[in-house]
């Protein structure tokens, strides 16, 4: 569904990434692990279309972002390490605006109501202005239109970033589950056990190269935590 191929990005003089490879298939939550500067959010945008690979190239499902941005924006929901939504607009009236921009044919008020539910939002808060949403409010609303959305690729950039521990946890647990409807996943991310707990792979990153691929369901925690930091120790 999303595959990654030979995929390099330079900015001037500045390699970024350096022919990356991977792919993530349906049912799957590939995590890509690194320290600032890595690769994984210039990964991230190539898929996206945001910009333009140096060499290589980014598919979602076998198709080119570049060639095909709307086919592919149609198959893909991207989350932010902050979604961005109206803060004078209702959760309920943001997810009815972002489905109307993806085309989601059914836009029923029953409909997106059974999404916000599903996403884990308070019914309370589906009339209440975002504005006074906190950010694990905001992202259930992301994952309210990957559902609605029938999204088939998730792309997430840091999404549990400034979480507390609980709504993080929760956010994971959403997560899964549209992994076992059947969505690929590619999350970056700087959470190195919350990763090996959702993860069935995970890549490690470091100065723009995919150093290793690990199996996230044959490793233990402490295991990873020292392939991890040996791959963040090395310069070249």
């Amino acid at each position: 569904m999303l595959s990654a191929k030979n995929l390099t990005k330079d900015h001037g003089a500045h390699r970024a990434l350096d022919g990356v490879n991977f792919t993530v298939g349906p049912g799957d939550i590939y995590c890509l692990l690194g320290a600032n500067g890595a690769g994984k959010s210039t990964t991230i945008k190539l898929f996206l279309g945001f910009m333009q690979p140096t060499a290589g190239c980014a598919e979602v499902d076998g198709l080119n972002p570049q060639q095909e941005p709307q086919a592919v924006r149609r198959r893909l929901l991207y989350i932010p390490e902050n979604v961005a939504l109206y803060d004078e607009l209702t959760g309920f009236e943001n997810l009815d605006y972002f489905a109307r921009l993806a085309g989601v044919a059914d836009r029923s008020p029953a409909r997106l109501r059974e999404s916000l539910a599903a996403a884990g939002l308070a019914r309370e808060a589906f009339e209440r202005r975002v504005a006074h949403y906190s950010k694990g409010m905001r992202q259930k609303v992301g994952i309210a239109l990957a559902i609605i959305k029938e999204a088939k690729a998730m792309l997430l950039d840091e999404p549990t970033s400034g979480l507390d521990p609980e709504a993080s946890a929760e956010f994971h647990d959403l997560l899964m589950r549209q992994r076992d409807l059947g969505a690929a996943i590619l999350m970056a991310t700087h959470d190195l056990f919350r990763a090996r707990e959702v993860a069935t792979t995970i890549g490690l990153m470091q100065a723009g190269r995919l150093r290793r691929t690990i199996d996230a369901t044959a490793i233990t925690a402490n295991d990873l935590e020292s392939l991890y930091l040996e791959e963040m120790g090395r310069r070249t």
